[in-house]
């Protein structure tokens, strides 16, 4: 089966609009759990906009779950990631000033740079996961400067999804899989799966551990709330 991470950030971004602590970050957190998620993701970025600092301390230790922390690499995450030391650390190549992230790891350019930092992470016991695109030539490298899974940017399969070109996205997708497995990498996915397009990526690109979604979960709970959101995702995900 493949588990289920939720991105808590756009509850964090809805708190801090009135910062009176509603929505609770920590109760969403739990209510993930109570409906059966495997895990809980947030990425921090430097101006805190939706997840702060202080979040993630509040966050590790009510959980019994996985603790999967994104971000790019800046000193301060850093420092973070030795203190909270969480299961997973997804490193993304965003800039501190976007949105959202929008593409994965050049390593032929940034590789070298990210050897040490996987290998500081890994000292404080957690599984490194590189944020890629399903670039055919770039996924290898992400074995040979030491990550153990990658992530594939959806993005552009949600897009695909939309426009009725899903077929030919996720044969792409399922050849980035493979290719990653068979340099021995695990395979995560994750950005702008929701509950009509995710069936459709797994069955095309099978053998995915886990799928990290906030954006698409957090609006479908807006209208079903967020204990049977979490539940559809995972009859979809079993």
């Amino acid at each position: 089966m493949t588990k289920l991470s939720v991105n808590l950030n756009k509850v964090a971004l809805l708190r801090n609009q009135r910062d009176i602590g509603i929505p609770s970050v920590t109760e969403a957190a739990k209510t993930c759990m109570e409906a059966g998620a495997h895990g809980i993701t947030v990425h921090p970025r430097p101006d805190e906009r939706h997840i702060r600092y202080s979040d993630v301390y509040e966050i590790k230790p009510l959980l019994t779950v996985e603790f999967n922390i994104e971000g790019n690499p800046f000193p301060r995450f850093m420092e973070l990631i030795r203190e909270i030391r969480p299961d997973q650390v997804t490193l993304v190549p965003d800039d501190p000033g976007q949105s959202t992230s929008d593409r994965g790891w050049d390593l032929v350019k940034e590789g070298e740079r990210l050897v040490p930092i996987i290998r500081d992470i890994k000292n404080a016991g957690a599984r490194v996961s590189l944020f890629m695109d399903p670039d055919l030539e770039q996924i290898p490298l992400a074995k040979e400067i030491g990550a153990d899974r990658v992530e594939l940017y959806t993005e552009p399969y949600a897009r695909a999804f939309t426009e009725g070109r899903a077929a030919d996205s996720v044969r792409r997708y399922a050849a980035a899989a493979k290719a990653a497995q068979e340099a021995g990498l695990g395979v995560n996915a994750g950005h702008d799966l929701n509950l009509k397009n995710l069936r459709t990526f797994l069955e095309g690109a099978p053998a995915v551990l886990e799928v990290s979604i906030g954006h698409a979960l957090i609006a479908e709970a807006l209208w079903q709330g967020l204990e049977r959101t979490v539940k559809e995702y995972l009859r979809i995900l079993s």
